[in-house]
């Protein structure tokens, strides 16, 4: 983290001092900024000036005014392995999520975030309390701000208070749709991207002031003077972002405080580092070649693009009867179900025990092959994830393994173009337009049909349903009818485009929840 912030701070003081001149760095740092950014707007003016004082004045006021970005550190908080000394002993605070967010704390970094995702992990939320560098300097004033990733209001409050009643302060919530992202995806039980955004619009200032009446306290306890008002709260949002029109419905209807674009910046090389067989799949995907799988050794599913050498070589392991990865960088170890010591479900060793224990099963023909597919298609994403880079810059850091994994979200498949830093942030701000699927679904639409198929898959995978299943498929139901009912709203507003496309779309998820229930009746 040191060496990255020194690197960032050297590049952007060349950035600053660069010549205002077309294709210079300083001038691509303005040219992609928003038109309503206050800078661009100073800019803009910069430009229409002649030589003059004036214009050198704004000329030096452009120069002092621009900042390098965040640099956020994101932890898995469920990636927390127990770390061992060479005599075997456990080492204090020495997990994997433990220790990640030590070296965060003790970092160079500042004017930076750590970002914690996957769920709320009690140890590494306590081991927060050991580190000043999160206190607030002064009101809304942070060295090191936490941003927590949430699926829905009920878990940005649950996380919240439990890190307000240390005195510690959750400045950002970061709102992933549960289906329409990459990676590990954490689905809701059906409850949609608008009706989530819509109760935390309604209920902004309530959670900040119930976060409140538990932080000051907690501060006063501990000696502190505490604030009279709270610090501020940013509710940003990410998932299957497509168009500046989209865009712009979360900023001005939602109020969301930003949005972000991943999966669509993996086309965009002065951005993220891909290898180009990578880089060229990519490019070429249809909605086919994403899928939500079983390859994440953590059974969560998992957002995963086919097609890769990664899965070529899980295939063809399987193919000549040896399933399974080698296990060397160890990350994801969670399981014990054979073992003493945790080993990973991606692995030579656990595919190979339960294999076994799967043929030893008795299990009906259709759930036994059902579980065998599950089985084998873990696939080790400690290697494949980190494997572009080195395969790119032809600098392997793993001997003989270089088999690469991507997880792009579903939205890959509507774009094709690979592009430039400032192309891409001109389709995001609506200055000119990437080309796009011309099917493309709203990312609303996306979402709800992405939930549609989820639910069929549950129950087409559940062999013997009983009544906790039924009553949750029936809960799911009712709440994609709540964000069908909120959708239609949306286009009454007007606030959607090609509203017969969305309308129709909506028209066939109704119907065919209206059968699921029909049938979940009779069941």
């Amino acid at each position: 983290l040191n060496l990255v912030n020194r690197n960032v701070h050297s590049k952007f003081e060349q950035l600053k001092t660069s010549a205002f001149e077309t294709g210079s760095e300083i001038v691509k740092y303005f040219e992609m900024l928003p038109e309503n950014n206050v800078l661009k707007q100073h800019y803009n003016r910069f430009l229409q000036l002649p030589g003059n004082e004036e214009k050198l004045q704004l000329e030096n006021l452009l120069r002092n005014e621009i900042k390098p970005g965040a640099i956020e550190v994101n932890i898995m908080t469920k990636v927390d392995k127990n770390n061992y000394d060479s005599q075997g002993i456990e080492i204090k605070d020495g997990s994997d999520a433990l220790g990640a967010l030590k070296a965060y704390a003790e970092s160079d970094l500042e004017n930076s975030s750590v970002i914690f995702s996957a769920g709320l992990n009690p140890r590494l939320y306590n081991y927060l309390e050991n580190f000043r560098e999160f206190d607030a300097i002064d009101w809304g004033v942070f060295k090191k701000k936490i941003i927590i990733k949430v699926s829905d209001y009920r878990s940005a409050l649950i996380q919240g208070k439990y890190l307000a009643k240390k005195g510690i302060w959750v400045s950002e919530f970061r709102i992933e749709s549960g289906l329409n992202c990459g990676g590990h995806a954490f689905a809701t039980q059906g409850i949609l991207m608008g009706p989530i955004l819509e109760e935390f619009r309604n209920k902004k200032e309530e959670l900040s002031s119930e976060l409140f009446s538990l932080y000051n306290p907690a501060l006063k306890a501990r000696g502190e003077n505490g604030y009279d008002q709270p610090h501020p709260i940013y509710i940003t949002v990410q998932g299957g972002i497509g168009t500046s029109e989209e865009n712009d419905l979360l900023i001005n209807h939602y109020k969301v405080s930003g949005t972000g674009w991943g999966t669509p910046f993996l086309l965009c090389p002065e951005a993220t580092t891909v290898d180009e067989a990578t880089l060229e799949l990519l490019s070429q995907s249809t909605e086919k070649d994403v899928v939500l799988s079983k390859s994440s050794p953590l059974g969560v599913p998992f957002n995963y693009l086919k097609g890769t050498s990664s899965e070529n070589e899980r295939l063809g392991r399987i193919e000549r009867k040896k399933p399974g990865s080698p296990c060397t960088e160890k990350y994801l170890v969670s399981n014990t179900e054979f073992t003493k010591e945790p080993i990973c479900t991606a692995s030579i060793k656990y595919q190979k025990l339960k294999l076994e224990q799967l043929e030893s099963s008795g299990l009906p023909e259709a759930e036994l092959k059902k579980q065998k597919e599950d089985l084998l298609a873990k696939e080790c994403l400690c290697v494949g994830l980190s494997n572009s880079a080195p395969v790119k810059y032809e600098e392997p850091f793993l001997k003989k393994l270089t088999a690469v994994t991507i997880c792009p979200g579903p939205n890959i498949a509507n774009f094709t173009k690979i592009a430039s830093l400032q192309e891409m942030t001109d389709h995001i701000y609506g200055r000119t337009s990437l080309p796009l699927n011309p099917n493309r679904a709203h990312m609303f639409l996306k979402e709800l049909q992405l939930y549609m198929d989820y639910l069929r898959d549950e129950i087409k995978t559940c062999f013997n349903p009983g009544n906790k299943e039924k009553k949750n498929w029936k809960v799911f139901c009712e709440n994609l009818e709540t964000g069908i009912a909120h959708y239609r709203d949306l286009v009454q507003k007007d606030l959607v485009s090609n509203k017969l496309n969305f309308e129709n779309g909506l028209v066939i998820a109704e119907e065919e929840i209206a059968g699921i229930k029909q049938w979940l009746e009779k069941l």
